[in-house]
């Protein structure tokens, strides 16, 4: 080792003890790497488990290249926690840092002014910024000029096989393939098998024979592994209930949605624990309020989705626990791997449920679409005349989501063009990679599959889990760990306490769920040629929901209810349904009831309709029957359902029918078939429309 080189590992060395405290050390591995990044000017994929240090590797080298005279590091981070994080770290280590997201619209152009200065050492950028007009046109091509560095972290983001893909990533590629031969770039995440580390390296242009690839064992003393079967959602939440007091510290416990977060998190605080609901609902300054609360142990735990995820940095999380199985190790792991970074023992818990399978069928469902409804996108956009995405969602069948998803990617592939004002086609050809789609899907039920396979092993947990990531630290023969409960028979006590089990179920049992109404009708339906547009004045009124189909507690019964054969209203779904409506706090109490036709379940709404008429004493007004001869409608997407959704009903005269009616039907989702049948109702005299569904999916 040089001089020189010795000179600036100790500069190194005294940066880190700035950013992690006096006795830090730089490990071996994340000098070999800052080594590269400043002195060889190399590209390197660091794969290494949470808690390694991976950020210490790219802030100690953009100060120390910062030293040289080279220009700002780029970091492009997923979320805006993550960013919160890293920020603070950079600050402790005298490196000036500045983050652009969409939190902080307002700081965008003083920011910018800073870099151009010279007075920003780190920019952190999310991915969504790489193809903002404004930032990819005017600061982007500065920025691949003059960086330092450029770090991809959580780079496993850019590969359609991690866990957590998103498109924005793949403009990546356009960024690193701009940048000077002697510009380093670093790209890190903490859980890839050996086919997404494949996939970054070549997303990235990380993967040349001169690259160097440091990847560590994923293997973590302090986790201690279980698996805890119990049958039914209501146990598994009361089982939790009572063994929460007992995990150590605070910790994190994942479910699969936003309602079982909702639902976990009331059931947990009616029993005395300190918790609450971390979604990707929760508002930005809430999130923030929330992460602080658990790192300074102010709550018990955080009921989350994968939300809360990547970048919380709390080294001495004491547990994690999932009630409800993600759909892959990789996913699986990066999420438990948040827990025991500091700390002897950490505990990690898995409650599976049979409706996990249901949820993850879900999530798959509303993948990329087929290549039909793709180059309807395509074909509905000008070249010339942008189409922002709430005028071009009319004109295709695909909702907001996945539309604005679709658009990401024929962005990054060439046939559409981000620009101000929206989306316009640029007339490249485009092929649809049907093979890489069907790889995707094969690959996704192979993971759920090694989920499956998890949950039932007789061998060690961590080394299953290992070998699903392809960890190099592995052995060929098994590597027991001796602390999961299948290598030491420690088999976690299954009892429901039965008191526990009741209150549980009580909470779970109170039905009711607000549906409020839809105020504005979806931009563009002239081009479908329905003369709507701006807010909704003849639409339904607030309405109810029974319950949620992924509900902890309705979920399951409904879900029965609804995949049985039709058949009249049972008893229990009669009497929920009167708590619902006796605890209704309408404005004005319904006088009749109507049913809404259903395609599915005539029997169990006209039915249901039937006896709440009689046992409220309302008028019976019959069934609202869809009109001869019109077509089915399957639409997702709000403007074509609304157009599909016009002149749907036969709808009889309501003028003599004195107040409001209660409109009954099987399932609601979108909110817009009870918006239509309500506007019909009206226009044939109802005074107002109080819609009532036994179930919506979410």
């Amino acid at each position: 080792m040089t001089t020189a080189t010795t000179d600036l590992r100790a500069d190194a060395e005294q940066l880190l003890r700035e950013l992690a405290g006096p006795t830090a050390q730089l490990r071996d591995d994340q000098w070999i790497a800052i080594e590269a990044l400043v002195v060889q000017r190399k590209r390197a994929l660091v794969v290494q488990r949470t808690g390694w240090g991976k950020s210490a590797v790219y802030f100690i080298s953009a100060k120390l290249l910062r030293r040289q005279g080279m220009g700002p590091t780029v970091i492009v981070s997923p979320l805006l926690a993550l960013m919160r994080n890293q920020v603070a770290a950079a600050e402790r280590a005298g490196v000036r840092a500045a983050t652009i997201n969409s939190g902080n619209v307002t700081e965008w152009d003083e920011i910018h002014a800073d870099v151009a200065a010279g007075e920003i050492d780190v920019l952190l950028v999310s991915p969504e910024r790489l193809n903002n007009p404004d930032f990819r046109d005017q600061v982007l091509p500065s920025l691949a000029a003059d960086a330092g560095l450029v770090v991809v972290d959580e780079a496993h983001c850019v590969s359609d096989w991690g866990h957590d893909f998103r498109p924005d990533y793949r403009r990546i590629r356009t960024l690193v393939a701009d940048l000077g031969n002697n510009i380093p770039v670093l790209a890190t995440t903490a859980t890839a098998n050996d086919r997404v580390v494949a996939d970054i390296a070549a997303q990235v242009g990380v993967g040349g024979s001169d690259t160097l690839v440091l990847r560590g064992t994923l293997e973590r003393e302090s986790l201690h592994l279980s698996v805890v079967h119990l049958d039914d959602a209501v146990e598994r939440a009361a089982w939790l209930s009572r063994q929460l007091a007992d995990l150590p510290g605070s910790g994190i416990i994942y479910v699969l949605t936003v309602s079982g977060a909702r639902d976990l998190a009331d059931i947990l605080s009616d029993h005395g624990h300190k918790v609450a609901a971390y979604t990707g609902q929760t508002d930005t300054a809430e999130r923030e309020a929330l992460e602080i609360a658990l790192l300074n142990n102010e709550v018990k735990a955080l009921v989350a989705t994968s939300a809360l995820g990547m970048g919380f940095d709390k080294p001495d999380l004491g547990f994690v626990v999932h009630l409800g199985a993600p759909s892959s190790p990789i996913a699986y792991y990066q999420q438990v791997g948040r827990a025991g970074r500091a700390t002897d023992r950490a505990e990690v818990i898995l409650l599976p449920g049979a409706e996990d399978q249901r949820i993850w069928s879900y999530f798959s469902s509303v993948a990329f679409p087929r290549e039909h409804l793709v180059r309807k996108v395509i074909e509905a956009l000008d070249p010339i005349k942008p189409l922002s995405t709430p005028a071009l969602e009319p004109l295709v069948e695909l909702n907001r989501t996945r539309l604005e998803m679709v658009l990401k990617v024929l962005d990054v592939d060439g046939a559409v063009k981000r620009v101000r004002g929206g989306w316009i086609a640029t007339g490249e050809p485009w092929t649809y990679d049907e093979e890489r789609y069907l790889r995707l899907d094969t690959a996704r039920e192979s993971e759920q599959n090694a989920m499956l396979e998890y949950q039932k092993i007789t061998t060690c947990r961590m080394d299953f889990l290992r070998r699903q990531l392809d960890d190099p630290g592995l052995t060929e023969a098994p590597a027991p760990c001796g602390r999961c409960d299948n290598c030491t028979g420690s088999v976690r006590d299954r009892t429901v306490d039965a008191a526990d089990l009741d209150a549980t179920r009580t909470r779970l049992d109170r039905p009711g769920v607000d549906l409020l109404p839809r105020k504005m009708w979806p931009t563009g339906l002239a081009k479908l040629g329905v003369k709507l547009s701006g807010k909704i004045s003849d639409g339904a009124e607030t309405g109810r929901v029974l319950g949620r189909l992924s509900d902890l507690g309705w979920g399951q019964r409904l879900r029965a209810l609804l995949d049985g054969p039709d058949a009249p209203a049972p008893d229990a779904l009669l009497a929920a349904s009167i708590k619902v409506l006796k605890a209704w706090d309408w404005e004005q109490r319904p006088t009749s009831v109507m049913a809404l036709e259903s395609p599915t379940h005539p029997i169990l709404v006209g039915s249901l309709a039937a006896r709440l008429a009689d046992l409220g004493r309302l008028t019976d007004l019959g069934v609202l029957r869809e009109a001869p001869g019109h077509p089915p409608v399957s639409a997702a997407n709000s403007a074509y359902r609304v157009a599909g959704l016009v002149d749907a009903w036969d709808t009889p005269d309501l003028s003599g029918v004195e107040g409001p009616i209660l409109l009954v039907d099987a399932l609601t989702d979108t909110g817009w078939t009870f918006t239509m049948a309500a506007r019909a109702m009206r226009a044939a005299g109802a005074e107002a429309v109080l819609p009532f569904a036994i179930a919506t999916p979410k």
